[in-house]
């Protein structure tokens, strides 16, 4: 199966360059820009209108923090369901034979949505099922794809530590997140392989910091 992998696109859904032949296509979160819910609310309409029109077979949208209308209740399952997008928000799904499992949540940082304490946050992630052919998380595991610049101007890794070592007790066959976006001199978005993991990991973030108007990469392609 061919799997188009965005995440982040931040309402610049609609300059994504769209591939053809893809069977599925998963957004792994931040599809929208305001932390107040209810100027979020039409946002994350527009980009469910556009979702859902896009002519692939099987569609998933996992949130992110950025996606406070949804969390607040103002926007709710049925709608997005209603337009036949999977909402994952710590579940499993089965589609062609491939078992999918995703979640919205990251550890804090921040008052945004989908947030959880870094010391209890192991616990959401121990529910994580072993023989995943697809694990989708709104942020990334800690040293993969998740470097960038802190508040001292120093580059740090910010990744999930107690999701790093769920994943080495049961690692999916791909992962796929966002969250952490390419900076300039920084570059997250795309696919790497791990030494001592057999998880091929993407992160599908689609705009860079500093360049939040505009697409810096029009997510990843990948054969499952």
């Amino acid at each position: 199966m061919k799997v188009w992998h965005i995440s982040d696109t931040h309402m610049n859904h609609g300059l994504l360059t769209i591939p053809d032949g893809i069977d599925m296509v998963i957004h792994s979160g931040d599809a929208t820009n305001w932390k107040d819910p209810y100027r979020n609310e039409s946002e994350l309409r527009a980009f469910i209108d556009w979702f859902a029109t896009l002519q692939i077979p099987h569609k998933i949208f996992v949130p992110g923090n950025h996606d406070t209308s949804l969390e607040k209740g103002l926007i709710g399952r049925d709608l997005i369901e209603h337009r036949k997008i999977h909402l994952l928000i710590n579940e499993e799904i089965s589609i062609g034979g491939l078992r999918i499992w995703g979640s919205p949540f990251t550890p804090r940082y921040g008052d945004w949505s989908y947030m959880r304490d870094r010391g209890t946050i192991n616990r959401l992630w121990d529910t994580i099922p072993e023989g995943l052919d697809i694990l989708i998380t709104h942020g990334p595991p800690y040293g993969v794809l998740d470097a960038t610049y802190n508040h001292h101007n120093k580059v740090e890794l910010v990744g999930c530590s107690a999701l790093r070592k769920r994943l080495v007790k049961v690692p999916p066959r791909y992962m796929l997140f966002g969250h952490i976006h390419s900076t300039d001199d920084i570059r997250n978005a795309g696919t790497r392989t791990v030494s001592g993991l057999p998880t091929v990991f993407s992160n599908g973030s689609c705009c860079d910091d500093g360049r939040m108007g505009t697409v810096t990469s029009h997510g990843n392609i990948l054969e499952v």
